[in-house]
């Protein structure tokens, strides 16, 4: 005879209030804000409750946004941690909230307490975008400490700036050493292993190309 199973009434409230962690990673011009805004706004689609955070750091394109490179925008919460997101919110709107999207990851130190909170506790869906490495290809903030915590994980690559091929890393076209230097096309570029491990070639190719370009603009132009 075969055993029966039910839960007790305990564990059917924790079925019913558990949530999800998904995680979009990727080097820089991946796509990774892309993905994120296409899962958030196909959950709005479903009538589902939706909020959209990302670090107060990132002012780039605006404060108030988060905005792909492509100038697609959605509108957000800046904010310097993620754990005081609830108080900011209200407890009640917080409550009906079913779905949080939180972009440019790596810049909240909190990230693992609050997808565990909102996750676990709370039964929200975390959809999570960031950077898994810094462009010495070392673990950038906490992204990847949420992945034992993740339902998937979705690794995005770019296209190599300099061959074509798949880009896996991000390579820094400055001087800059430190690890948060927050930029885009002018700072960063998506490249190969190959020109990755050839990065001093990669750099001067970079370097030429930023000299043609300030000759051009330095060049005098005819009256007209």
């Amino acid at each position: 005879m075969a055993s029966s199973f039910s839960l007790s009434p305990d564990s059917k409230a924790l079925s019913h209030s558990s949530g999800e962690v998904h995680v979009i990673v990727g080097p820089m011009f991946a796509g990774k804000t892309t993905a994120l805004l296409r899962r958030i706004k196909s959950e709005l689609n479903a009538a589902r409750n939706v909020v959209m955070l990302k670090s107060s750091k990132d002012t780039r394109y605006a404060t108030d946004s988060v905005v792909t490179h492509d100038g697609i925008k959605f509108p957000c919460w800046a904010l310097p941690n993620l754990l005081s997101f609830r108080e900011k919110y209200g407890h009640d709107a917080y409550q009906k909230l079913d779905v949080i999207g939180i972009d440019e990851a790596q810049f909240f130190e909190d990230l693992y307490e609050f997808c565990c909170k909102a996750a676990d506790e709370d039964g929200k869906t975390v959809i999570v975008a960031g950077l898994d490495g810094d462009y010495l290809r070392r673990s950038f903030g906490s992204v990847l400490h949420i992945i034992p915590l993740a339902d998937s994980v979705t690794k995005l690559t770019a296209r190599c700036e300099l061959c074509g091929k798949r880009a896996f890393f991000t390579l820094r076209k400055t001087e800059h050493q430190e690890t948060e230097l927050i930029g885009g096309a002018d700072v960063y570029m998506p490249v190969c292993r190959l020109h990755y491990m050839n990065s001093q070639v990669a750099e001067r190719i970079v370097l030429q190309s930023q000299a043609v370009k300030t000759d051009s603009l330095l060049e005098p132009t005819a009256d007209v």
